[in-house]
This record gives structure tokens, C-alpha cells and sequence, in this order.
């Protein structure tokens, strides 16, 4: 891997195949209204060799009803995950699932925020890997000796709730919501206690990545789209949220493979946000 280019945004299947057996490779198939369908899957299928982890038992923090669905764990705990997956400082890292990218863009970016660089998301994630023509494995791997892996400087900035509410008067940063329309507009909340948005937030739901085959649109496109949508704010004054931190990462891989990357994510999300009843809310569509 030393003299190897490594990727950092998004990896094809063919790409993968090429280098697989020197990839760590991580399942992240997830269903968020059951708990067990994406374990399930991988034991199905999955590309060989590779790892499953688990949204909320393996790469989420402890919840405490106040820090969102899927807080992040402390940095040791996550590296301590990295250690027993045997991946070395400059090895790449392949994450995937079967929807776009909208579950695995969250351990593509917690890799980042532990300051590995070389991580990739496998665009088009499983389906692609089939449609290429490459096997799958029922067979799940065992695992290596563990590895030196140690955190590094985080390459992503985050943010926490009190920043993002000091912020909602003077509006010095953009949210961004990644959460389907009618989540963002307050019309249906299937997963949290209240309905509607941060104030001030943009929506983008995260699928607006994706091209009809499910791969992400080229990074011109994608660029032009954010640059329409935010005007010209520097990427460094975005804030990316969700329902819990999962799939606002999506938007930030696409701001990255766009060429527009500083943007930070907000872990905690609307599931933190709407968890205290004095912090405002907002429904319907946003303004202009």
C-alpha cells in the first residue's frame, strides 16, 4: 500500500476487484426499523472477505435519551473497532451497503474523523459489485491479528447542538438536511418524538446524490447542484444533519467528491435536536 494510490471518496467495483485482497473490506447493510435485517443479509451474501458492522451496536456510542440515535462513540472505542478489523495506518478501506451509500457514507466519514485518509465508499455499493459479474461469499471471515491501528488527527470537523443553536440568529452557518421531503417539511416523522426541521435549514434529501442506477452522479454535476443550492458560502460554513447523523454523511462525501469539501457534520441531528422541547422547530417547506 505505500506505493499505491489510494482512494478517498468514492472506489468502482471493478476498482475493488483489482486490489481486493490488500482492502479491508466493511458490510454496513442497515435497516433503521429492524435492527437485525442487515446482519441478516450479509450472512445471505456479501463481497468476500468482508466484515459486518453494525449501525447501532458496533459504531455507535451509548444513548442516553438526549445525544440522537446514533451518537458517536468515543475515538478509542472506534479505534479500538479499526484494531480488531486488522487495518493498518495506510491500508484502504472499502465500506459498502446495498443503498447508495446512505448507511456506509457514516463509517466513511468516522474513518476521516479518526484521521484515516485512505477510506472509500464502493459506489453503487452490493448491487454494483453483482451487476459487474463479481461472487459474492456466504463464508465470513476470520479475524486477523489485531492491528496498530491509532487515531490520528481527524480530516472532518464536527459540530454540537449548542453551536448549531447559537448560531440559528446571526445564521454565520447553512444547515443542511439530508432527510426525504416530507421528514424535512414535518408532514410524517416515523422515528422521532416531534416533526420538522432546524430552523433555517436547507433540504437535500441524500438520494439526490444518486443517479437512476443508484451510482453518484459525476462530481461536476454534484458540484454544480450545491453551488446552486448554497450560493457561494464556503463549504467550511456548511453543517450537514439527518434524522441521526447516518445519512447527512452522504451529503458530505458527495460535497467532498465534488471538490467542495470543510463542510461538518452534526452527529447528534434532528433525533438530539427535537429531544428537548425548547428548542425550536420549524415545518413546511423552506423560504424562496
Amino acid at each position: 500500500m505505500a506505493h499505491e494510490a489510494f482512494f478517498s471518496t468514492l472506489i468502482s467495483a471493478e476498482q475493488l476487484a483489482e486490489r481486493i485482497d490488500r482492502c479491508v473490506v466493511v458490510d454496513c447493510r442497515h435497516d433503521l426499523f429492524n435492527h437485525d435485517a442487515g446482519f441478516a443479509a450479509y450472512e445471505e451474501g456479501h463481497i468476500p472477505g468482508a466484515f459486518f458492522l453494525h449501525q447501532d451496536d458496533d459504531i455507535a456510542g451509548v444513548k442516553t435519551g438526549q445525544n440522537g440515535r446514533h451518537p458517536l462513540p468515543a475515538r478509542e472505542e472506534l479505534e479500538g473497532v479499526f484494531q480488531r478489523l486488522g487495518l493498518r495506518p495506510d491500508q484502504q478501506l472499502v465500506v459498502y451497503d446495498s443503498h447508495g451509500g446512505t448507511f456506509a457514507a457514516r463509517l466513511w466519514w468516522m474513518a476521516r474523523w479518526l484521521g484515516h485518509e485512505a477510506v472509500a465508499l464502493l459506489d453503487g455499493g452490493l448491487p454494483a459489485w453483482i451487476k459487474a459479474g463479481f461472487p459474492q461469499s456466504k463464508h465470513s471471515p476470520e479475524h486477523p491479528r489485531r492491528s496498530e491501528f491509532r487515531a490520528r488527527e481527524s480530516l472532518v470537523p464536527s459540530i454540537q447542538v449548542a453551536e448549531v443553536l447559537a448560531d440559528l440568529g446571526p445564521h454565520r452557518l447553512q444547515v443542511i438536511d439530508a432527510r426525504a421531503g416530507e421528514r424535512y417539511r414535518g408532514e410524517v416523522e416515523p422515528l422521532d418524538p416531534r416533526a420538522g426541521h432546524i430552523p433555517g435549514a436547507l433540504n437535500r434529501p441524500c438520494q439526490s446524490n444518486l443517479r437512476p442506477d443508484g451510482l453518484f452522479k459525476p462530481a461536476p454535476v454534484l458540484r454544480a447542484e450545491f453551488n446552486a443550492l448554497l450560493g457561494d458560502r464556503d463549504p467550511s460554513t456548511v453543517v450537514h444533519q439527518c434524522g441521526s447523523g447516518v445519512t447527512a454523511c452522504h451529503n458530505l462525501l458527495a460535497m467532498e467528491h465534488a471538490g467542495l469539501p470543510g463542510s461538518r457534520l452534526y452527529p447528534g441531528s434532528w433525533s438530539e435536536w427535537c429531544a428537548d422541547p425548547s428548542r425550536p422547530a420549524a415545518l413546511g417547506a423552506a423560504p424562496g
